[in-house]
Order: structure tokens, then sequence, then C-alpha cells
């Protein structure tokens, strides 16, 4: 039982809150509905080139001879990473001034049949790098990307405000009911208030799930900092390997290790994943769910032997399920032309928020509620278990 008082506090957390955080969030709905099928516009765009279906490949593809062949295209770099796609059959070398450069300064693209070079991969321009940083970071780094998490958790103290406001205001309404006899404005709110009861759950894993991205670089250098120092502490001080195996052998030593898993991406040596004496082999699971978890296998860099393997922390594994359920890479395009769906959904319901603020600013909450026919005395039972 709510009392007038007490939906006066709840409605008025849902105002502010919502005007706070709505610009944000168009920005982020507007920029996150093409990054929903980011992969597709890549392609379209001409970024990547998709590599062709039907191939023969005679025997597995050396991967040596792709860092080497990465290398001599930029022969001042290091080669960091060599990941290798959940999706299409490419590898992909990334490159950096210093194998500590924390951006990349190339990424080349191969086929993983055959080893042919495919393409290099944009880096800091085009139209999907742009929508991507606006979207995470607002071009600001890790400030930018925090304030936006920040700017989540008000969404959601929104979402949930109006959740408790909705039945009260609408109880003596059939669901879905749109007044448009009486007024525009009335029709607006009552639109606002269907599509945002009917979208809230997806609405509140979206935005959970985008305050969870947000701690991605946080979460990561934690990690770093702690397992991943604690993994390579027994080599410390130790002079560098005379020799390096080829990434080929790590990545074998790493299979043997899991044969149960597949390799994910493999950190070369002197990257802050691996340290000076190894590779860390990251090992993905097969299922649509697993493949989203990874395991670290530090491989000693000149032997091949396995030195060290953990399974993530429970906060690393929180951030690496919520990434694609964010963009609603799951379920592949279905799933995805649902999230675009209800992505346009919360656009309306956003604008719509803003238009009825505007329209009503001069109206008391008295008011607002008599419009819906709430007794100023005491609320019925109003929708917090709805």
């Amino acid at each position: 039982m709510l009392n007038a008082d007490a939906l006066k506090r709840w409605y008025a957390v849902h105002k502010w809150t919502s005007l706070v955080c709505t610009l944000f969030l168009l920005m982020l709905c507007l920029t996150g509905l093409p990054l929903i099928f980011r992969d597709e516009l890549t392609f379209w765009l001409g970024d990547a080139i998709e590599p062709p279906e039907q191939v023969t490949a005679s025997a597995p593809v050396d991967l040596n001879a792709l860092v080497q062949d990465a290398k001599a295209r930029r022969p001042q770099d290091a080669v960091k990473f060599l990941t290798k796609d959940d999706e299409y059959p490419m590898w992909f070398v990334s490159l950096g001034e210093t194998p500590m450069a924390q951006d990349n300064s190339a990424l080349y693209m191969y086929d993983t049949r055959t080893g042919e070079f495919l393409k290099e991969f944009p880096i800091g321009h085009g139209l999907v790098y742009v929508l991507l940083t606006l979207h995470v970071e607002m071009f600001a780094g890790l400030p930018g990307t925090l304030f936006l998490g920040f700017m989540g958790l008000v969404f959601v103290a929104s979402v949930v405000s109006g959740i408790v406001v909705y039945g009260p205001f609408m109880r003596k309404l059939p669901f879905g009911t749109v007044r448009r006899e009486r007024s525009t404005r009335l029709a607006w709110l009552d639109l606002h208030n269907l599509l945002g009861i009917v979208t809230v759950t997806w609405v509140l894993v979206v935005g959970v799930t985008g305050v969870i991205n947000t701690l991605d670089r946080p979460l990561l250098g934690y990690w770093q900092m702690t397992e991943i120092v604690d993994m390579l502490t027994p080599w410390q001080g130790k002079p560098a390997p005379a020799t390096v195996i080829p990434v080929d052998r790590a990545i074998q030593a790493a299979e043997a290790s899991a044969p149960e898993l597949a390799v994910r991406f493999v950190a070369f040596p002197g990257t802050p994943f691996a340290g000076a004496h190894h590779y860390m082999v990251f090992m993905r699971g097969h299922t649509p769910l697993t493949a989203r978890l990874l395991t670290p296998i530090l491989i000693d860099a000149e032997t091949a032997h396995v030195s060290d393997s953990r399974k993530l922390p429970w906060y690393l594994t929180a951030l690496l399920l919520s990434q694609p359920l964010h963009f609603g890479n799951y379920g592949e395009m279905p799933l995805k032309l649902i999230w675009s769906l209800l992505d346009l959904i919360t656009i309306v319901v956003l604008g719509s928020g803003v238009y009825l603020w505007w329209a009503k600013r001069t109206l008391s909450v008295d008011q607002i509620l008599s419009e819906h026919d709430v007794p100023v005395g005491m609320v019925p039972p109003s929708a917090t278990s709805r």
C-alpha cells in the first residue's frame, strides 16, 4: 500500500533520474542500433572482407608464417596478439609500436584455411570506429566510459521507479489503452507507459549489462595486477629466453593441455598478458555460452611446457557473459533483429518522456495524480509486484 506522499517521492525519483540520463540514453540507443549489426556493417562498408565459402585446404595453416608476414608489413612494430574469429574463418594479427603498447598500430586479417592475407582492418577511423567509440566512451577515454556507467545506474533507477508508479497511474485503465480522445499529451503518456512496461525486462537487461561493460578496463587491469602477476612472478628477474618457439607450438601445447577447448586468441611474449618468458593462450568452449568464457593457459616460450592455467575470476566471467548479451550476439541474426526492434521502441519511450516533461512542466504532482484519478489521500496497492 502506497500513500500519496510515497507515490510523489517515487514519481519525483522517476522524473529526475529520467531527465538526468535521457539525452545520454538516446545517444546510446542511436549509436547502439547500428552496432547490433557491427559485423555485417563492417563487411558492407568494406572495412573487412568475408572469406570465400568454398576453399580447399591441403594442409593446416602455418600460423608462424602469418606472424612473419605481418611483421614484414610493419617491421618496426611488434606482434601482440593472434586472434581467431568465432564466426568467420579468419585469423587477426594485432601489432603495436611495442609489445606493451595499449593501442594497436595495425590489424591484419588472414584466411584460417589457406593463410591468405585478406585485408588490413582500419584502426582509429571509419564509421564503425566512430559509433563504437562514441557508444563506449564518448571520445573521453576511461572517464567517459565510467561516466556512461554512472548514467546507466541512473537509468536503472529510472526504470525501477517507473515500474513502481505504473500501477497506481494506470490502475483504472485496461492494459494497452491509449486515450487519444482527451489530449495529445495524454495519448503520448499512455503510449509512453505502455511501451515502457512492455519492454521493461529487456531495458533492465541491456541497462545492467551496459553498466557491467563499462567496467571492462578496470576489471581487466585488476586481473592483470593480481592473478596475471601471480602467474608470472616465478620468472621475474630471469633473463629473457634465447630462442622463442613458433606460435604454432604454443597453441599445440595448449590444445594438448585442454583438448575439450578451442583457441580464442594468443598473447605473445612481452605483452602484459604473457610476460617476457611465455605465450598466454586463451581457450574457449564450443557452445554458445561456453564460447564466451575463456581459460588462460601459460605456455613457456622456450620449452612449450605448460607453466600455469587458471579459471577466470567471477567478475571477468560476468563481464564476458554480459558483453554479447548487451548487443544481442547470442542468437545471431534473429536475436539481433529482436534487439534492434526493442532498441527502436526504447528510443520512442525516451523521446516521448522528454516531450511529456516539456508539456507538463507547469503541472504540479497533485494535478498529474488527479489527471489519472489517483486520490490525493491514499493510493491503492501499486504495481510493485507487477
